[in-house]
């Protein structure tokens, strides 16, 4: 299967399941999107005036308190903007529920972007950096193991959208969780990842905040978000890493092609690429049908290196 597992409208149509490939690590590719796309005149609109509006790194829309970010512009363009950002939120929504509805538990829907600027030569910070291959990590505060889901479309009428992987978290942890600092010389994981009288306590204040201010849950943490985020600064700061080809793979998205990926267990980078649009939602990992990809068990899976098998005879 390789990193990405296609899927066509047809097959969709006819009952296939995407759940095994998604839940698996796989990048679920769409060579046509399976959600409607706003009209030919919305995205030229969208393609003409929003580079030169942007004020941070990506454009969102935050339904939980239904305004957006990221953007220098007037009432009209705001209005205009949020509206197509909320429906192209409710398209992809719609899909999920049909697809993977036992995903859709209790699940939370965050930020729906449109990223309008050329990824490549940005000269972001490397933190920052889309450009760098990372794993995602900390979305909307504390997870506490919860899964990242990103569902991408590239409405680039002229070029491909370009990523690179370096491999699934498995892969990522097997090879450099010691260097990174998640596993141990034995083997076995290093850190903790389940929350003590401090995390909580911390979350329940932040909790308390944001009933006033949803926001306020951006700030929390835990101690598997803060794993996931030493190893996300690791895979971008560090040379040993950022070189190693044994499982570099660089892949293509057409324009008005699609693409779903639990991003905090496929390694990725944009390359390259202008104009898309990135919903994200958090995904709770008991409704998962197969955990055992999830990062969090991935990590608590941590077991010391097998002796390599003796040679026959």
């Amino acid at each position: 299967m390789g990193a990405v597992a296609t899927f066509t409208t047809e097959q969709l149509s006819n009952g296939a399941s995407i759940t095994e490939a998604l839940e698996s690590n796989h990048i679920v590719f769409f060579p046509s999107s399976p959600v409607p796309l706003p009209d030919a005149a919305t995205l030229h609109y969208l393609r003409t005036e929003l580079p030169a509006r942007l004020k941070l790194k990506n454009i969102s829309y935050h339904p939980e308190v239904d305004r957006i970010t990221g953007l220098e512009a007037d009432a009209a363009t705001g209005e205009r903007l949020t509206r197509t950002l909320k429906e192209h939120l409710a398209q992809v929504s719609g899909f999920l529920h049909r697809q993977v509805p036992h995903l859709t538990e209790d699940w939370t829907v965050g930020t729906c972007s449109v990223r309008p600027i050329e990824e490549r030569g940005r000269n972001l910070e490397p933190h920052a950096s889309n450009e760098l291959v990372h794993v995602d990590a900390g979305a909307y505060g504390a997870t506490d193991g919860d899964r990242i889901l990103r569902f991408f479309v590239n409405f680039n009428d002229r070029e491909d959208r370009v990523w690179a992987t370096q491999g699934p978290i498995d892969r990522i942890v097997e090879r450099f969780g010691r260097e990174a600092g998640l596993i141990g010389a034995d083997g076995r994981l290093a850190r903790r990842l389940t929350k003590g009288p401090a995390d909580r306590a911390l979350s329940a204040a932040l909790g308390g905040l944001a009933h006033l201010n949803p926001l306020a849950r951006v700030l929390d943490t835990s101690p598997y978000d803060r794993a996931m985020r030493r190893l996300h600064n690791y895979m971008k700061d560090n040379a040993t890493f950022r070189d190693d080809r044994r499982d570099y793979e660089e892949l293509r998205f057409p324009p008005y092609s699609a693409w779903m990926v639990f991003t905090d267990g496929v390694s990725h980078a944009s390359l390259s690429g202008q104009f898309a649009f990135v919903t994200t939602i958090i995904v709770r990992r008991r409704h998962m049908k197969y955990p055992q990809f999830a990062p969090f068990n991935v990590l608590m899976a941590g077991r010391p290196e097998q002796p390599p098998a003796p040679p026959p005879g």
